[in-house]
Order: structure tokens, then sequence, then C-alpha cells
């Protein structure tokens, strides 16, 4: 055997049956410890015969110089494969130590950021066009913005003398005075709709994805910016609604609503169902408000009942000299009128020079009672 000054390969250690035991039981028998401090150039060599050795899982037999061949090569495909790993790793790191890479896996890293954000929230976002976007565009200083914050319908009464019954969580922008050869209102939420009748001036409601538009008649639009859906429910008259342009993905043509018919537009996919008899839709059924249920075709009833009939439906609240109306009676038809003009025809019908006020949902009635 070779004097251990004299071990330059890996092989010469691992033939060396005392150096194997020192690495096997860390008995020192032989004075490799000492050895090794003597020698430090050689102690890289010392660590690698030690791996080599763990790698091979020498048993603890004699090893001659043809065994330790055969675990060399036993084992090279196991200590191959842990260089590799070893040599991939220390490229990576070398690779992202220096700046272009580090510059090119930032960019990398915000563009997928990027994608994954527009894909989610401003895609998304885009299939949707809401009251907030719609008014946005327009001229802030010349509408009114109504804001429903309370647990009650409010009453918004417009420039033209229609009326609109503005549910809960709902807002409307509106123009204080209708200009031009049209009318339009801004709806997020819940409304119910009565429009004094002008031929010559049509009615638009823009409410998310969609456009009704009236000459004059009564319906109800449902258009919450977070619902999926949009509905439109026609009590009296006829009403046209259409997509807004450039929101839809669909050819959908115009469609014509009748009284008692309904349209749910699906914000998604952009599509239109048209319901023909609103009973047979049980989530329309249910969402009937009094307003649509009531009748106002009056014939010989009490003034004070023909009163509480439009609190109920308006959810309001008439102060009237109910002594001089006690002996009131009317005869008249409200069923396609807007409130003011429901509250016009009374007064008239009363005569003595009636009048009536109104601050939001708060009305009295001025009259010395009836003719």
């Amino acid at each position: 055997m070779k004097e251990r000054n004299q071990y330059r390969e890996v092989e010469d250690f691992l033939a060396d049956e005392s150096f194997c035991l020192w690495m096997r039981s860390q008995k020192n028998v032989d004075g490799w410890e000492e050895w090794t401090l003597e020698h430090p150039k050689r102690a890289k060599l010392v660590e690698e015969a030690r791996l080599w050795l763990l790698a091979m899982k020498v048993p603890n037999d004699d090893l001659s110089q043809e065994e330790v061949g055969v675990a060399l090569q036993n084992a090279w495909m196991e200590i191959e494969k842990r260089e590799r790993e070893s040599k991939m790793e220390i490229q990576l790191i070398q690779l992202w130590q220096t700046g272009w890479f580090r510059k090119i896996a930032a960019i990398f890293v915000i563009g997928l950021l990027s994608f994954y954000t527009y894909t989610k929230y401003f895609a998304a976002e885009q299939l949707y066009y809401d009251y907030s976007q719609i008014v946005k565009g327009l001229d802030e200083d010349g509408l009114l913005e109504q804001i429903n914050n309370s647990n009650r319908p409010q009453i918004v009464t417009l420039s033209d003398g229609s009326s609109v019954l503005l549910q809960p969580k709902s807002k409307l922008s509106y123009p204080k005075i209708f200009t031009g050869n049209e009318r339009k209102v801004f709806l997020s939420g819940e409304a119910f709709f009565e429009i004094s009748k002008n031929p010559k001036k049509p009615f638009f409601v823009h409410a998310n994805e969609i456009v009704t538009k009236v000459v004059g008649t009564s319906f109800r639009i449902k258009a919450y910016e977070n619902q999926s859906d949009v509905e439109i429910l026609v009590r009296t008259g006829k009403v046209k609604v259409n997509s807004e342009k450039g929101s839809s993905k669909s050819n959908q043509k115009e469609i014509v609503l009748l009284p008692n018919q309904a349209l749910r537009f699906e914000r998604k996919n952009q599509t239109f169902d048209k319901i023909t008899d609103i009973t047979i839709d049980k989530s329309l059924r249910n969402s009937v408000k009094s307003i649509e249920q009531l009748s106002f075709e009056f014939t010989d009833i009490p003034v004070a009942q023909i009163f509480k009939t439009i609190e109920q439906a308006y959810s309001v609240e008439i102060d009237f000299p109910k002594q001089e109306f006690e002996k009131c009676h009317l005869t008249t038809s409200l069923s396609d009128q807007p409130l003011p003009e429901k509250l016009k025809i009374i007064c008239k019908s009363i005569g003595n020079n009636s009048s009536y006020t109104m601050n939001g949902n708060q009305i009295t009635i001025l009259s010395k009672g009836c003719n």
C-alpha cells in the first residue's frame, strides 16, 4: 500500500482500511485527524473520499483496490446526478446575480401580474356598463342627483311633471329642466316611473347597459350596479328597450313591451328575455309593489279613501282638512297619470280653489271643502 503522503486520488483513500474505519466508526486508529491537520491541502481530497464512501454505503468488510473500483462504478450515477443538481443551483444563483437577468425576471413578473389584474378586474369591469360610467361622461354641473339612503321609497318630481318613486339604496340623475328634443334621466337601483305625455319629446331612462324609451306611460326598472340582471316591467302604456350603444355584443333589435309584460337583461351574456305574462314568472310576481297593484279607477269614492290609496301606493303622507272633506266623494280615473297630475285632478275636481304643496314625501292639501 502506498504511503498516505502519496495519496493523490479518492481511490487511494477508499482502499485504505484504516481510513474507511475512521470514516465509519470515527475511531482515529492511525492518526488520521492529526495527518489531515498537518496536510491542509489534502483536506479537500479527504472530504471527497468521505462523501464517496457515504454515497457508496460501503459495508464493513475489507476492500481491495478492485472492489473499490466496482463500488465507485456503482455509485457513479448517483454522484453525477448530485453534481448536476448542484451545478444547476450554482448557475441559477450566478444568473440571478447578473443585473440584466434580474431586470428580465422583474419585467416578466410584472407582466404576469398586470395580465392577471387586467383579466380579473379591468376586463371584468368592462363587461358591465353602469351608472357611474354613463354619468361620468356627462356635464355633471347640469344634473341633479337624488340618492335614497332611507329605508322607504322617495318621490322625485321632474320638471316636466313626471314622477319617479325611487326605492332605497337607489339613485337618480336628472336635469333641473329638460331642454332640447329629448328627456333623459340616469338610474342606478330600482324606481317606478310615471311619465307625462309628450310625443314630441320622448323620455329615455339609461340604466346600466340598456335604454328605455317612452312617451307617456308607467313602468318599473330594476338595475343595481352589483346585480347580474336588469329588469323592466310595464304597468301602463308602451315602452321600447334597447342596449346602450357599443355596450352590447349582440345584435338584439329594439324590444317593445306592453302592459303586464316584462324584460330581463342578462348582463354577463348580454341577452334579452321577454316575458309576456308576468304572472308566470315567480321572481317578478313576488317583486310587484303596491303602486303596481292598486287600482286608481274611482267611482263615487270618498276623497279620504282616495288619499289613503295614494299614500299606500307612493309611501307618502297627505295632510288634508278631514272635517271639510268628510262628505266629499269623487268619480275619476287616475290610472295613467304621474303623482303631481293625480293631485291636480283631485284638487280641480274638489273645486273651491283647492291646491296642494309637496315637500319630499309630505303632501299638504289646501282646500275649504267640496263644491
